[in-house]
C-alpha cells in the first residue's frame, strides 16, 4: 500500500554548512562589529583580487573538467608498467599533472597495489600528487608568480622521487615489510572503480554521460576555487592590515636554514588547501617572508594537509605513514633551501 504520508522535514544541522562559507561570513560580521571601517576596504580587496584571478580560474575549472569528462586519467595507470625505477620516475612526474582530488587517491591507489604496483613507485605517486596539478600550476603563476610555479612543479617531482628512491632502496626494511592495513579504506566521496577500466574519450561531447559529467565537474570546481579562493584573499586583506610585517619579516624572514625550517613546521598546522595557500603565501611574501620559507610552507603543508594524508592514512600501516610525512618534510627543507638560494 503506497504510504501517503507526508516526509519527517529535515532537522537545520550546522554540519551541513560549507565551513568555507561559514568561516567567511564570521570574518565578515566580525570585523562589520568590530572593525567596521575594514569592511568595505576588505571586501573590494578580496573581490579586487578574485576578478585578477578570474582567467586563471577559468582555465583550472575547464582544464579539470575535461580531464575528468575525457577520462583523461585514466593514462596514469601507464605509468605503473615496467622496470621499479622506470614507474618512480613515471609516478613522480604525472603524479603533479594528475586531476584527482584527494578522497579519488585512494581508490586510485588502491587498485595500483591490488594490480602488484611496488610500493615505491606508488609513494612516489602519493607525495607527487597532492602538490601540483594544471589547476594548482595555473592558481599559482596567477597568485604568486610564473617562476615560484615552475619551481614548485619541479619540487613536487622531486620530492616524489626522493620518496620512490628511498621506498625501493628500504623495501627489505622493517618500516617497508607488510606495509598495508589488514582491510583498506577505499570508500569516500569518490567511486572505488577501477581507474584503467576504459580509454580516454577526447570528443566528450558526442555523449551525453561525458557532458553531463563536465557539467558537474565545472560547476563543482568552480564553486570550490571560489569559495576558498574569496576566503583566502579576505584573510590576506586582514593579515597585512593587522599583523606587522616587522612581525612575518622577524619569524619567517632572513637567509639560511632557520626561515625554511619554520616554513615547513608551520606549514603543516596552519595549511587550509593548495589553492586558498596561494594568495596567504603571495601576502607573505609581501611582508617579509623569505622565499625558502615560502617553497617550504607550500610543500610541506600541500602533503600533511588533511585531506592528503587521510588518503596515506586509509591504506597504509602507521610506520609507513611516518615516512611518507618524512619524505615530505626533508624534502620540503631540501626544495626551500634550493629556492632560497636562487631567488
Amino acid at each position: 500500500m503506497t504510504d501517503l504520508s507526508s516526509p519527517s522535514p529535515k532537522r537545520f544541522s550546522l554540519g551541513r554548512i560549507d565551513k568555507a562559507w561559514l568561516a567567511l561570513a564570521v570574518i565578515i560580521l566580525a570585523v562589520a562589529i568590530f572593525g567596521f571601517d575594514h569592511l568595505q576596504p576588505m571586501l573590494i580587496s578580496a573581490f579586487s583580487a578574485l576578478g585578477r584571478t578570474a582567467p586563471y580560474i577559468a582555465f583550472a575549472v575547464f582544464a579539470i573538467a575535461y580531464l575528468k569528462a575525457t577520462g583523461a586519467e585514466n593514462l596514469l595507470g601507464k605509468a605503473f608498467e615496467g622496470r621499479e625505477v622506470y614507474m618512480i620516475l613515471m609516478a613522480a612526474l604525472l603524479g603533479g599533472l594528475s586531476p584527482f582530488c584527494s578522497c579519488q587517491v585512494i581508490p586510485f591507489i588502491a587498485a595500483l597495489l591490488a594490480v602488484g604496483a611496488p610500493l615505491s613507485a606508488v609513494m612516489a605517486f602519493w607525495l607527487a600528487s597532492p602538490l601540483m596539478d594544471p589547476a594548482m600550476f595555473s592558481i599559482t603563476a596567477g597568485g604568486i608568480g610564473f617562476d615560484f610555479a615552475i619551481a614548485k612543479t619541479a619540487s613536487a617531482v622531486g620530492i616524489g622521487l626522493l620518496g620512490g628512491a628511498g621506498t625501493m632502496l628500504l623495501k627489505n626494511s622493517a618500516v617497508f615489510a607488510n606495509p598495508l592495513r589488514e582491510k583498506p579504506a577505499t570508500g569516500g566521496c569518490c567511486s572505488a572503480k577501477s581507474p584503467f577500466s576504459e580509454k580516454p574519450h577526447w570528443r566528450f561531447w558526442e555523449t551525453a554521460e561525458r557532458r553531463v559529467v563536465f557539467r558537474d565537474n565545472l560547476v563543482e570546481n568552480g564553486v570550490f576555487l571560489l569559495k576558498w579562493l574569496l576566503l583566502a584573499y579576505t584573510l590576506e586583506y586582514l593579515m597585512v592590515a593587522f599583523v606587522p610585517a616587522e612581525a612575518i619579516a622577524t619569524v619567517l624572514g632572513g637567509d639560511g636554514l632557520r626561515p625554511v625550517v619554520l616554513g615547513a613546521l608551520v606549514g603543516a598546522p596552519a595549511y587550509l588547501n593548495g589553492y586558498a595557500a596561494v594568495p596567504l603565501v603571495a601576502g607573505l611574501l609581501e611582508q617579509g617572508m623569505a622565499p625558502g620559507a615560502a617553497m617550504s610552507f607550500v610543500l610541506a603543508g600541500g602533503v600533511s594537509s588533511i585531506p592528503a594524508a587521510i588518503a596515506v592514512w586509509a591504506l597504509v600501516k602507521p610506520r609507513v605513514f611516518a615516512a611518507y610525512l618524512g619524505y615530505a618534510f626533508l624534502g620540503a627543507l631540501i626544495a626551500g633551501m634550493t629556492w632560497q638560494a636562487i631567488s
